[in-house]
């Protein structure tokens, strides 16, 4: 598999993805989960942050709406993209599914993206994002 680009992480803080007993260490503290609806072909985009007290959402994006995937009231649309801050208090980790039937999950990092599959098997799922320091 492919080694991860280097990322803006603090020193000792970075995220890892975790799955079938590996653990690749992204070498970031902050990145952008993004993926297609299955049905409606329209992007989505969250910005995660790992902090002391745990994963922290910092905006989600959606580039239009459907089958389940309605902005928010509070979102504000800014030409492209519906954005808004969810209200989460932080967490230990996100499990990410990957069904095989739709694409995978992109991992965007410093405004480069790539595909899971390039840091997890494709058979691997459940995928858990989490602190390194939590992941073992």
């Amino acid at each position: 598999m492919a080694r991860p680009p280097p990322g803006s992480g603090a020193l000792g803080v970075s995220l890892c993805l975790a799955a079938l007993g590996l653990v690749v260490q992204l070498g970031t503290d902050r990145l952008t989960l993004a993926w297609t609806h299955s049905v409606e072909k329209i992007v989505w985009e969250e910005d995660w942050r790992d902090t002391p007290a745990g994963l922290v959402i910092d905006e989600a994006r959606v580039r239009g709406s459907g089958a389940g995937m309605d902005p928010p009231p509070e979102a504000r649309f800014d030409g492209r993209d519906w954005r808004w801050k969810p209200v989460l208090p932080p967490l230990t980790g996100v499990d990410l599914r990957r069904s095989g039937a739709t694409a995978d999950w992109r991992i965007c990092i410093a405004g480069h993206c790539r595909p899971m599959g390039d840091y997890l098997p494709a058979d691997a799922d459940p995928v858990r994002l989490a602190s390194c320091q939590t992941v073992e």
